[in-house]
């Protein structure tokens, strides 16, 4: 059986064309074992917390087995509030959070986006990595560091360049992933 990682887009107009180069790159970097499932979120244009939880819960439901998780931009921040809101009921082997907005940040004020009071004690017992490029054009670098102070169990990952997207290119991310197989 495959290994199976779920992929969620992140928001605004095109965000899941945009996004599917990111997955092309993760699936090629992890090779045949693995399935990435992308599956298009409801009304990108105009993001509602409440339809992307329903649809993140119909995914993960559909799935088998251990799985990984991966967010990019509202899809992250999306990702970690439900987790931290909604027990899964499959083993989540690892959680990866590439350009995740910190939603209540100067400038960043969405109060349905915003994480709850203590809601890194109500994570799932997986490691959790975050990715963030020093030159993304969306989502401002020091959003990260915010996510440091909260997270401190968790493992950052900083680069020089990449932009929002990463040049297309997850094949850190990627590695992270099988790296964690191996243990």
């Amino acid at each position: 059986m495959k290994k199976q990682v779920v992929f969620l887009q992140g928001g605004g107009g095109g965000a899941y064309e945009a996004d599917g180069k990111l997955v092309a790159s993760l699936q090629d970097a992890l090779g045949t074992e693995y399935k990435v499932r992308y599956p298009r979120m409801p009304d990108e244009d105009s993001p509602d917390y409440e339809a992307w939880k329903a649809q993140i819960s119909t995914e993960l439901a559909a799935m088998n087995g251990e799985l990984f998780v991966v967010g990019h931009s509202l899809g992250a921040s999306f990702l970690l509030k439900y987790l931290s809101e909604v027990h899964v009921k499959q083993p989540v082997s690892g959680v990866f959070l590439a350009a995740s907005p910190y939603w209540g940040a100067e400038g960043w004020q969405v109060d349905e986006y915003t994480l709850h009071e203590g809601f890194a004690s109500r994570l799932p017992e997986a490691p959790l990595f975050f990715y963030h490029s020093r030159d993304d054009e969306v989502v401002p670098f020091v959003h990260l560091a915010m996510y440091a102070k909260q997270l401190p169990q968790a493992i950052f990952r900083e680069r020089s360049g990449g932009g929002h997207q990463f040049n297309n290119d997850l094949s850190e991310l990627a590695a992270d992933i099988a790296d964690l197989q191996e243990l």
